[in-house]
């Protein structure tokens, strides 16, 4: 190692600072000597709280003023929720790292005044009818309309201390959570449901993180690649190559999953329309190169009609 000090750039926020210092933490225990700095930087979506993530740039909301710090040489490196990350990167800039993820589930955090929840089989039969239901994510709520048309889904953004703050004060019967972010922040004491991968498909990405650096600076990227989770890798790689090749963006109702297992790569993938009443689903296997994969699972979403579905 050539290097003593990484200079490493996260958003500001309680869970992307708990993130990144988790992963700083754990550089600098397999490299002793190597200081790892913090420098937070806040992007556009950071900016602005108050309006739907579709509404204030759509791609890149949390990550372009990061990349331009990097870019720059202000940071090293940069720590991103993966499923942030548009998978067009700027030139110049590189995925260094994908590391072990966390769990990419999709949480049900009800109400501690709420009805019952009768021991959580998986299932919304529980919600009484018309129930108030809190996200920001337009994936979702199109999964939430589909399964239950009746609900009322309202708009709420923030930290997740803001947002189960408002779980009580605006009277939602509940609101969806990541619950990699749960995890990362250690959250106890709520009453939280992880919600099936079969309907209910997680974000692509979701539950990764995505150590971004510099395609030029070789001595950073060796020793970020020590991090890495090749397993994590590749089914991230492939449930970006959804991504890339719907063209899907913030805005878009598409969950991607994808599993390794050996060498072999299992995604399932899934496309709404924004009222949910519409849905497609593949699920594709294979070996080989993983962004191949995802892209045979999208040209089977589009086979199946997902381009109406996307305004394509």
């Amino acid at each position: 190692m050539s290097k003593n000090l990484l200079k490493m750039g996260t958003r500001g926020s309680a869970l992307a600072l708990a993130q990144a210092r988790q992963f700083a933490a754990t550089l600098e225990f397999f490299h002793p000597g190597l200081k790892v700095e913090e420098h937070i930087i806040r992007t556009t979506g950071d900016k602005n709280q108050a309006s739907p993530l579709p509404q204030i740039g759509g791609k890149g909301v949390f990550t372009l003023e990061i990349e331009a710090a990097l870019l720059g040489g202000e940071i090293d490196f940069a720590v991103h929720s993966l499923k942030d990350l548009p998978p067009a990167m700027p030139d110049g800039l590189i995925l260094a790292c994908v590391p072990l993820r966390e769990s990419p589930a999709d949480c049900l955090i009800l109400n501690p005044n709420g009805s019952e929840d009768e021991g959580f089989k998986g299932e919304l039969s529980f919600l009484p009818l018309g129930s108030k239901v809190g996200t920001s994510s337009l994936r979702r709520r199109a999964m939430l309309l589909n399964l239950r048309p009746d609900l009322q889904i309202e708009d709420v953004r923030g930290n997740i201390d803001t947002r189960l703050r408002k779980l009580q004060d605006e009277n939602f019967a509940a609101i969806v959570l990541a619950r990699a972010g749960l995890n990362r922040l250690e959250v106890e004491g709520i009453r939280a449901n992880n919600l099936p991968e079969s309907w209910f498909v997680p974000a692509p990405g979701q539950g990764a993180l995505a150590i971004q650096a510099r395609t030029d600076d070789l001595d950073t990227r060796s020793i970020l690649l020590g991090l890495q989770d090749e397993a994590t890798r590749s089914a991230v790689e492939a449930e970006r190559a959804v991504v890339a090749e719907l063209n899907a963006g913030c805005s878009t109702p598409l969950g991607a999953i994808a599993r390794a297992y050996g060498d072999t790569l299992s995604l399932h993938a899934t496309v709404l329309s924004p009222d949910g009443k519409h849905r497609i689903a593949v699920s594709v296997q294979g070996s080989g190169a993983p962004d191949l994969i995802g892209q045979r699972a999208a040209r089977s979403l589009l086979e199946k009609g997902a381009g109406e579905l996307l305004g394509h």
